[in-house]
């Protein structure tokens, strides 16, 4: 129940503009950037928590862009509610908003974009060919933008994570990269804007991605082999449901180079896996350690 006699939560500032966001920087402090594409949830609240723990300041990107989806993707159906996510940032004590307009962020056409390298052609770089390009130019411009100190990201998604990790450090950015772990929704599926495109029997079949990564968790003292063999039987029954999960991929890789994992594997890695549920698409995955 809300406590009447709380203070309201003071809005944060709102900026459209490189100029705008220059003009309120400069007094910020030792600032955290969180780039979102908005229709935040609970888990954008727990990487603002995770800023605010971090910095005097917390800036939040909200910008849905067009570079990082494919022809035949969600990009005109992306929610967009600019609203109701400032409200949220209020509730948060996000200090300042960057919402620029796609004319702002690309006033002409992108000929120069970052390249992701071979870490970016796997997984989701093959099933969403261009997707890390996009990402990596987007966050490239906001970090000159914003000149954060720090930039904070979910390990939800684990692989742009980790090619952001890498363009920083192979182009000497000087922005502290930090990741948090993955918010789940009570029944167990991983926070994300596009569960809101799920219908309540879509949804319950895709709580299958959370079930086999959980299954393939706890297999893993039988090494990679039994690790995917668990989480793919849960995704084969998941298969056969109704609606069905229809499995882009499923694979556990080595955490610094995503490569997939040879079965004498012994260190950090990752369990990933991405599906359809109708026409939604979502990824999850889990950290390991063999």
């Amino acid at each position: 129940m809300t406590d009447p006699t709380a203070p309201a939560p003071t809005a944060p500032i709102v900026v459209r503009t490189p100029e705008e966001l220059a003009r309120v920087r400069s007094g910020l402090g030792r600032t955290a950037l969180v780039p979102t594409m908005g229709a935040l949830h609970n888990g954008h609240r727990t990487l603002f928590a995770a800023a605010r723990g971090r910095a005097d300041a917390v800036v939040v990107s909200i910008f849905v862009n067009p570079l990082q989806f494919g022809p035949d993707e969600d990009y005109d159906r992306y929610p967009r509610r600019l609203d109701a996510d400032l409200a949220v940032c209020a509730e948060e004590g996000v200090d300042v908003v960057y919402a620029p307009a796609v004319e702002t962020m690309y006033p002409g056409e992108q000929i120069v974009t970052v390249h992701p390298g071979a870490m970016g052609s796997v997984l989701e770089g093959a099933s969403r060919p261009g997707f890390f390009e996009g990402v990596l130019t987007v966050v490239a411009k906001l970090f000159h933008m914003v000149r954060p100190d720090l930039a904070v990201f979910g390990q939800k998604d684990a692989q742009q994570l980790a090619v952001v990790r890498r363009m920083v450090r192979d182009l000497g950015m000087g922005v502290t990269i930090a990741g948090v772990p993955t918010r789940r929704d009570p029944d167990g599926l991983a926070s994300s804007s596009r569960n809101a495109y799920l219908s309540a029997e879509e949804r319950a079949s895709a709580l299958a991605l959370s079930r086999a990564l959980l299954a393939g968790a706890d297999a893993s003292v039988t090494g990679p082999v039994g690790i995917l063999s668990a989480a793919r039987a849960v995704l084969d029954e998941a298969a056969r449901a109704e609606p069905p999960v229809r499995l882009d991929y499923l694979a556990l890789v080595d955490a610094q180079t995503f490569a997939e994992v040879p079965a004498s594997f012994r260190g950090d890695a990752v369990l990933l896996v991405a599906a359809f549920v109708g026409t939604t698409r979502l990824i999850d995955n889990v950290p390991l350690t063999l």
